[in-house]
């Protein structure tokens, strides 16, 4: 298939090309800053020549949008919104524009559209849109409407001819640096990764293994669309989350941070607390309903599986006795 990708260039994207490119498709990616063949230029705010990528292609998987990794100053929360709804928008347009569209158009989403809870998990069907919860910061309301409006924004594009499906993914955990991953392992190997504001918190995750087979699954399925969960069936509290990472390391303890900590933490590494404060307890409805088949659907396997892909690549030999 020719398989286009508009903002293709973090790191979700490069585990989806990699995967794409080694299945034999034809994978595209629209950057500002085209630096290698395969890249094609767009601003993500105007129609232009990049259009003719998306005429003819068979598949769309948008992952444009400013990065979560920064702290959520007012600027950055609107940027935030402007570049997921304005790039959606006009993806939209060039998709209702083809002579030829693509048959279905994968809209990157976020689990964080769903509410801070404990008490029971998210799907599709039944789980909570956030927004309202009491006790939480304001700006977090702000990113469920970021989330809201992302979505909406490809719900309203006039692609009648494109079967549309919204990716609610949780966190995509990859052994490649400069990701989510790579930054919980390091806190964990530096014996900071321990419960952070008592760590009842849940963290959704999902393997990247996981999250490429699961587009490919939605890229075949045409009988489903709108919102699917990306997430692995049995998220957990932070406090086991991160136990359970720092024993696949070999590291026996990791030091508890209160909630005034992980601001001065976050504020060091330029982020902010949500992503670790947020209880994001989100499972896969309807990818399960439609016999989608994790191969990674428990943390411990998953955390064993990427520290060994990191040592590989680093020559960290064998973990420490646990």
């Amino acid at each position: 298939m020719k398989i286009v990708i508009p903002g293709g260039t973090g790191q979700v994207g490069a585990v989806l090309k990699r995967a794409l490119d080694a299945a034999g498709h034809e994978v595209l990616i629209l950057t500002r800053r085209p630096r290698r063949e395969g890249e094609v230029q767009w601003d993500g705010k105007t129609l232009g020549p990049w259009t003719a990528a998306v005429d003819g292609s068979d598949v769309v998987i948008n992952l444009a949008g400013r990065t979560v990794s920064c702290r959520y100053t007012a600027a950055n929360l609107q940027e935030m919104m402007d570049s997921r709804v304005d790039s959606t928008r006009f993806v939209g347009a060039a998709i209702a524009d083809a002579a030829r569209p693509p048959r279905v158009w994968l809209q990157m989403s976020t689990a964080t559209v769903y509410a801070h809870r404990f008490d029971a998990p998210n799907d599709e069907a039944t789980g909570v849109i956030g927004g309202a919860e009491p006790g939480v910061p304001n700006y977090w309301a702000y990113s469920v409407e970021i989330a809201k409006a992302w979505e909406q924004a490809q719900q309203q594009a006039e692609t009648l001819a494109t079967r549309k499906v919204a990716l609610r993914s949780a966190m995509v955990m990859s052994p490649d640096p400069g990701g989510v991953f790579a930054v919980l392992l390091g806190l964990a190997r530096l014996g900071l990764g321990g419960p952070v504001a008592g760590g009842a918190q849940y963290v959704s995750w999902i393997h990247e293994h996981d999250f490429v087979r699961a587009v490919e699954f939605l890229i075949d399925r045409d009988d489903i669309a709108g919102p699917v969960n990306l997430a692995a069936p049995h998220p957990l509290p932070q406090r086991a989350f991160m136990r359970t990472l720092r024993s696949a390391w070999g590291v026996p303890v990791g030091l508890p941070a209160t909630k005034w900590m992980a601001e001065v933490g976050a504020f060091a590494l330029r982020s902010d607390t949500e992503l670790l404060l947020k209880s994001r307890r989100v499972v896969p409805g309807r990818l399960a309903q439609a016999g989608f088949d994790f191969q990674y659907p428990k943390w411990p396997q998953a955390a064993d599986e990427l520290v060994r892909r990191v040592r590989k690549r680093v020559g960290g030999g064998s973990p420490a006795r646990r």
